[in-house]
């Protein structure tokens, strides 16, 4: 009997070792493909104050994908709810921003709710380029809430060799 309970131990030890090992793993992918997604949206009141509504979220994933064509850097940004006329795209330096508000519907709704999940408000989005690119000849596009830019890279610097005279 004593022996069957020690193998019943083992079991369940092994058991919640694996599902813990699992949940973790995903954990950890969740955040290192999140970690530059995360984003906060902010709500001004009549006076440019911050006003974030307690029942609703004020951080978001606003995901993105970073491609190298070759002669471009192709940017991708899902902002779902957002409309194009509330975005704007930035380049500095190496860097991409992606400011925007997404904007609440306000349409009456009778009763209240059972779950609040969607961010809405202000939000800037940095992205870090891979390298030096055309800001002056990037293009950008908006459709079904993707937002595509895409930037032109600039030329590396060549290697010299210089004479000792």
């Amino acid at each position: 009997m004593l022996e069957t309970l020690q193998q019943f131990g083992r079991e369940i030890g092994r058991d919640l070792a694996r599902g813990w090992e699992s949940l973790t793993e995903g954990w950890r992918e969740l955040l290192s493909r999140s970690a530059n997604a995360l984003t906060r949206f902010t709500r001004k009141d009549k006076d440019g104050g911050d006003v974030v509504a307690a029942d609703a979220p004020h951080w978001s994933l606003l995901a993105g994908d970073v491609m190298d064509t070759g002669g471009d850097i192709v940017v991708r940004l899902e902002l779902p709810g957002v409309e194009k006329d509330d975005c704007e795209v930035v380049v500095e330096g190496n860097v991409l921003y992606v400011r925007g508000e997404k904007r609440m519907d306000h349409t009456a709704v009778a009763g209240g709710w059972y779950l609040r999940q969607c961010a809405f408000g202000a939000f800037e989005r940095a992205i870090a380029l891979p390298c030096a690119v055309h800001a002056e000849r990037a293009e950008a596009s908006f459709r079904n809430g993707v937002l595509t830019v895409r930037l032109p890279k600039a030329e590396a610097p060549r290697a010299r060799r210089i004479r000792i005279g």
